[in-house]
């Protein structure tokens, strides 16, 4: 992800040659509620020199009249608003809107959620997907045909019983009661790996910074990512004698759509998807994307710490009403817990530039937010994966994510070191990335929530990292085999960098 590369945790950026692979609607009964006259639809030509922000105030209460008249008197327009987080997005072409609005009564923090006007998504993969092919289709479905109760792509899959999924299904596919939702780049529902466990009354787009619940809005169109399609299947694609199967295949799935057609998460978009989560009875998010446009979000900042504090209460929010948010690490081979980082990629939806953080201080969101899962990757040999960030305290767990097929080769049937998933029109393909290690702990986390119905977010995390199977330091890691170490890894057996607790186990999920 370095580069001006927008983000879902992206497909990774695998060696050259190597790399295949991110109208006014309110919440129905929940907090979006805007005054009427404050809220209107920006016209076509303000949207064109606008900015979007977000203002942050006092949770529980509407917006009061004096923040109200001091937004519309700095010449913004309201497009809704989250009042149980206290969290208003705002239009405004004012390039002094945020600074003026800070000076107000009320105002706790404001700032702009991009540097490039309206109209312009960022993943934690690492390129694009590689679609299986019919003759690579035909070999798995006669190596599956010999295994009994193996879904036709089964074969292909080195990640399930890598995290004992394919154990687990023995005793449980999970419940349909449980709901992930896979905040992205939109779900094509009409998969038909996807459609038997799609949950249309928790999916929306999101994209506007409020919700829009139009019939299939949450779908990608043919021209945007098959980011979101690819991690919904990984999650619950159906053990249905079609395709692949899932970590749960048991389970809900539903499409929260938050990135543009340029692929941008802005904060705005990223709030409606954790807000309509929280009121739409999730049980998990999985959050494979980071939220542009800054990679590091520095408090020291005002507009990014106004980013940092809406994106942190929607997450709260959404922990609070009873979701695990799991998200992916990233894909730079960072270390998280390091002194300093140098970020390349910052803003980029404009121009970015080199600079120096802090990551204690300077935040990647929603990874390193308070109470998130954070989730790094690892290759078919159980090794962290070669672009996987990583950091002592800041990795909870891991989970595959795919690597270069050169330096981490599967064993037989499976032919490809990268992670097998659901593509728009009914299609499957390989991907890589923290992205898709993420679902798979999304997974997990569904199937404890399968096994434990009653179980607070605390309780499913509590029960995540202690059935993990604590890995060891990788020491030397040198990935590429080229005589130089590619990362260090500190810690324990059972609490490190490279891999928090240990990989996630699915079997513990529906045993324990």
């Amino acid at each position: 992800m370095t580069a001006p590369l927008s983000r879902h945790r992206r497909a990774l950026a695998i060696p050259a040659g190597l790399a295949v692979a991110a109208s006014l609607a309110f919440l129905p009964g929940t907090p979006a509620a805007a005054t009427p006259a404050a809220e209107a639809a920006p016209s076509t030509a303000a949207d064109a020199t606008s900015l979007s922000y977000v203002v942050n105030v006092a949770s529980g209460h509407r917006p009061s009249a004096t923040v109200r008249r001091a937004i519309a008197k700095a010449g913004g327009t309201i497009v809704t608003s989250y009042d149980r987080i206290g969290v208003i997005v705002v239009h405004s072409a004012n390039p002094d809107f945020a600074k003026a609005v800070r000076k107000v009564r009320g105002v706790q923090s404001a700032g702009a959620t991009r540097t490039a006007p309206l109209p312009s998504a960022a993943t934690t993969d690492t390129g694009a997907p590689q679609v299986l092919g019919g003759e690579e289709l035909a070999a798995a479905e006669a190596a599956s045909a010999k295994a009994t109760g193996q879904d036709p792509l089964e074969s292909l899959q080195w990640d399930l019983p890598a995290i004992k999924a394919d154990k687990a299904h023995e005793k449980s596919l999970g419940s349909k009661k449980v709901t992930v939702a896979v905040i992205d780049t939109g779900v094509d529902d009409t998969h038909p790996d996807i459609a038997p466990n799609f949950d249309r009354q928790a999916s929306v787009n999101c994209v506007a910074g409020k919700p829009d619940t139009a019939d299939g809005a949450w779908r990608p169109s043919a021209a945007e990512s098959p980011h979101g399609t690819h991690v919904a299947g990984e999650i619950a694609a159906a053990k249905n004698g079609v395709g692949m199967t899932g970590v749960a295949p048991g389970v809900k799935v539903a499409g929260i759509k938050v990135s543009n057609p340029d692929g941008f998460f802005y904060t705005e978009a990223v709030v409606c998807g954790f807000m309509w989560a929280a009121e739409h009875g999730v049980d998990v998010t999985n959050n494979s994307y980071y939220t542009d446009p800054w990679y590091f979000n520095c408090k020291d900042d005002p507009d990014q710490k106004a980013l940092v504090e809406a994106v942190s209460r929607a997450s709260r929010y959404a922990e609070k009403k009873g979701a695990v948010n799991v998200a992916a690490a990233g894909n730079e081979n960072y270390d998280l817990s390091s002194d300093e980082i140098t970020d390349p990629s910052s803003p980029n939806d404009t121009t970015p530039g080199d600079r120096t953080v802090d990551p204690s201080k300077c935040l990647d969101i929603p990874t390193q937010l308070p109470g998130v899962v954070t989730v790094a990757a690892t290759g078919a040999k159980g090794l962290k994966s070669s672009f996987s960030n990583h950091g002592l305290g800041v990795i909870d767990i891991a989970a595959p994510g795919g690597d270069s097929t050169a330096y981490q080769t599967p064993e037989p049937p499976a032919t490809s070191g990268l992670i097998l998933g659901t593509l728009p029109g009914g299609k499957w393909g390989y991907m890589a990335g923290t992205s898709m290690a993420s679902p798979h702990v999304a997974g997990v986390a569904a199937l404890i929530k399968s096994t434990h119905p009653h179980a607070s977010p605390a309780m499913v995390k509590a029960l995540l990292y202690a059935e993990a199977d604590a890995t060891a330091c990788t020491k030397p890691y040198d990935i590429d085999g080229d005589g130089k170490v590619d990362a260090v890894c500190e810690g324990p057996k059972n609490r490190n960098g490279f891999y928090g607790w240990g990989m996630a186990d699915a079997l513990d999920a529906v045993t324990w």
